[in-house]
Formats: structure tokens, C-alpha cells, sequence
């Protein structure tokens, strides 16, 4: 009998420890060569995972890299004392790789040269049989009747040594998911979704390749710069944001640990002059933070030295503006909006779904409030391609968007 997606199921089972018990980190190039050997020689899917110091350092970098595959059990590996994984890469170039929510390790691991030729993303697939709990220890437990403990999950990954427990952790993430994969996988095509998947899990390897998207202006993304009122004010964002990046980038730290962003608004809206006033400033009273002042009341200084012409300028925003203004820059597209979403709701019910991956959200607000000069099926799916939506999706949803893009009184 297949599983039901959201059935609670018998209690779990607690595991505790790999089956073959908890690998030594990886650390040399012999060692690494004997791990391409065996993992060369092993059979079926290799699961992948990775572990990054997200909150602590300001690189999105590997820490740790799990593998496990039949035939060749478990390897942690630590890339730190390792030029990269070009070796391993080419030995698991025919094979299939098996991740949790891949899009979030795909970006590090390509960075040490391994990188898929094929996937299966157990988080993903779960998405689509429509499973309401989607984590790894959730489906685990479902699924497979093992839980996970999960509370190694935000540490710290840069510290060294690892310690035996997290080490445990680490293998356990890739204990079961060979196991998660098949039972997903057998769903999947329960459910006749298994071409959907491989689309997904296609574009999922095409982004590996792919460079990270740099943002513009990065230091207006601050939280809480909507608090900032005017040019001048927001300058000071800026030279504060970059000023606090470049001390992160040097210690290799998150900028969150160098200087919150609270205390980049706080500053920015108050301009002190001095360091008694800008220690007096929520967020500047650490030690820390005291002894880079001179840096902060530096930035200041330079954003107070700005001519006019050289303060920021807001931007022309790219596509629509937020859905909440629709209403009253155009109301026909606000109700052209509303009948389009109604469409993504109803069909993603149809077919056991979330919405947002039956189509992205922002390709809808995209195609609803600049919809094709001549509406139909096809201009309508050639659009959503053009956004970077999947074969499956158009095929899905385009017939009905063509239907909802014109007032209900209008003709086509």
C-alpha cells in the first residue's frame, strides 16, 4: 500500500547512530584517493549532503560533505585541508545524486568542483506528492518510522575540531536518504507526477552551473531601511553596510555578528558625530563594536561629505510593484491578478499541490499585470517559459490563465 502523504503514522524509532558507526573526517589527499576508489566501486545513488556555518561566516562555504552510497558506506569529508573534489567529482560523473532541498548545497559543493549530472531532491519530490511536513526529519519519520534529532542543524560547522556528536549528526543526514528516495520515487509515479519531478530535478542541475546572482545594491535589503527617510539618511545606510561587509569579509564572520542590522538603522537615523553619542546607540555597546568605532564614525563621515549628486537614487523597480498597490495604480490589473490566483489555487488543489510549486508566484503577478498583446494558450505558456516556468507547469495551468487574463465582460 503506498503512503499516505499526511497520515501521523506509528511512533517512531530513534536513531541514534549510522549502521556502520560514525566515519573519521576525510583530511588528506591518500585518504580522499581511497574514497574515490570506493565510492567508484559502489552501486546505485549516492547520497549528498553538506554542512556550511550559515550565522557565523560571511562564505557560504562547505564545511563538511557527506556521502553514502551501497557498496561503499558512509565518508565525511573535510574540504578545509583539500584543494577540492575534481576526483570524486569525475568517479560519480554517470551517477545519480540524492539531496534534501539540493538548491541550498548545490552552491557549495560547486565551489570544490562536484557538482551533478543528475538528482533526486527527496525535499522536492515530497513537495509535489503533496506531503504537508516536507523536512528531512519529518519524512524520515513518516516515511521510514526513524527519527532525527535535528539540533545540530544551525552550529556552528567552521569549529575545529568537530565534535563526535555533530560528526554522528552529519552521517546521519545521508543514513536513510537512498532509502527516502525510492519510497518518494514510488509515490511520485503513484501519483503519475514522475516527469514532473525530472523537470524539476533538471533545472534543479542547470543552476549548478550557473553563477550566483549578484544583487544590486545589496545594502538596501538592510532590515529595517524602510525606517529611513531620505537620501542623506540612506547614505549612511550604505557607507555603514559596506563598511561592516568589509570588517566581516576580513574575519571571515557573518556581518549579522560584526554589527546587527539594527544598529545600521539606528545609526543612520540618529547621525552621531562622536564616539560617545554612537556608542550611546543600541547595537554599538559590545566590545566588539566599541573597538571598530572609528570605523563606523568614519563611514559617517564620508556619507556626510557627499555631494548631493552622489547620494543614492531609488531605482526604476523591474516588473510590477508590490500586489497590496495594485489596487489603486490599476484595479484592472489588480482583478486581472485576483482571477489568475484563483486559477493557481483551484488547479493546485486539483492536483494535491502547493501553489507556489505549481507555478512561482512571481511569474503570475509578472504575466498578470503585463499580460501578452494577444492572449491565448500559446502566448500565454511562451510568456510563463520566458519566465523560466517548466513544461509541466504551462501544461498545467495555461489553458485556464488564458481564460482568467480577460475581464469576464471582455472578448478576446
Amino acid at each position: 500500500m503506498p503512503p499516505d502523504p499526511n497520515s501521523g503514522g506509528p511512533e517512531a524509532i530513534p536513531l541514534t547512530a549510522p549502521r556502520d558507526g560514525t566515519p573519521r573526517p576525510v583530511e588528506t589527499a591518500a585518504e580522499l584517493a581511497e574514497v574515490v576508489s570506493r565510492m567508484a566501486a559502489g552501486t546505485g545513488p549516492v547520497a549528498v549532503d553538506a554542512e556550511r556555518a550559515s550565522g557565523y561566516r560571511y562564505t557560504q562555504r562547505a564545511y563538511l560533505v557527506q556521502l553514502r552510497r551501497a557498496g561503499a558506506g558512509t565518508t565525511l569529508i573535510d574540504p578545509l585541508p583539500l584543494d577540492d573534489l575534481r576526483t570524486l567529482d569525475a568517479a560519480l560523473a554517470d551517477t545519480e545524486w540524492v539531496l534534501h532541498a539540493a538548491s541550498q548545497d548545490l552552491p557549495c559543493l560547486a565551489e570544490l568542483g562536484f557538482r551533478p549530472r543528475r538528482l533526486f531532491d527527496t525535499e522536492l519530490a515530497a513537495r509535489l506528492a503533496g506531503f504537508e511536513r516536507v523536512g528531512l526529519a519529518a519524512l524520515t519519520e513518516q516515511l521510514l518510522g526513524y527519527s532525527l534529532e535535528k539540533h545540530h542543524s544551525a552550529a556552528d560547522w567552521s569549529t575545529r575540531p568537530l565534535p563526535d556528536s555533530w560528526l554522528t549528526y552529519a552521517a546521519l543526514d545521508v543514513e536513510l536518504l537512498t532509502d527516502l528516495r525510492d519510497l518518494l520515487a514510488a509515490e511520485l509515479d503513484r501519483q503519475g507526477k514522475t516527469a514532473w519531478a525530472a523537470e524539476e530535478f533538471a533545472a534543479l542541475v542547470a543552476s549548478a552551473d550557473r553563477p550566483p546572482r549578484v544583487r544590486p545594491d545589496p545594502w538596501r535589503r538592510t532590515s529595517g531601511i524602510h525606517r529611513v527617510r531620505g537620501a542623506r539618511a540612506q547614505s549612511r545606510v550604505r557607507a555603514l553596510w559596506y563598511a561592516r561587509d568589509g570588517v566581516a569579509a576580513r574575519r571571515d564572520s557573518a556581518p549579522g555578528r560584526v554589527l546587527p542590522d539594527s544598529a545600521i538603522v539606528a545609526a543612520a537615523e540618529a547621525d552621531p558625530k562622536d564616539e560617545r553619542t554612537l556608542l550611546g546607540i543600541a547595537g554599538f555597546g559590545g566590545r566588539s563594536v566599541r573597538r571598530l568605532a572609528r570605523i563606523w564614525l568614519d563611514a559617517l563621515d564620508q556619507a556626510r561629505a557627499l555631494p548631493d549628486d552622489a547620494l543614492p537614487v531609488n531605482q526604476p523597480v523591474e516588473g510590477p510593484p508590490p500586489p497590496h498597490r495594485w489596487a489603486e495604480r490599476d484595479p484592472i490589473a489588480a482583478a486581472r491578478l485576483a482571477r489568475c490566483r484563483q486559477v493557481v489555487v483551484g488547479t493546485a488543489e486539483q492536483h494535491n499541490l502547493p501553489p507556489e510549486n505549481l507555478i512561482s508566484p512571481d511569474f503570475i503577478r509578472r504575466l498578470a499585470w503585463s499580460p501578452p498583446d494577444e492572449v491565448s494558450p500559446q502566448t500565454v505558456g511562451d510568456t510563463l517559459r520566458g519566465f523560466g516556468a517548466r513544461n509541466w507547469q504551462i501544461g498545467l495551468i495555461a489553458d485556464q490563465l488564458a481564460e482568467a487574463l480577460p475581464a469576464p465582460d471582455s472578448t478576446v
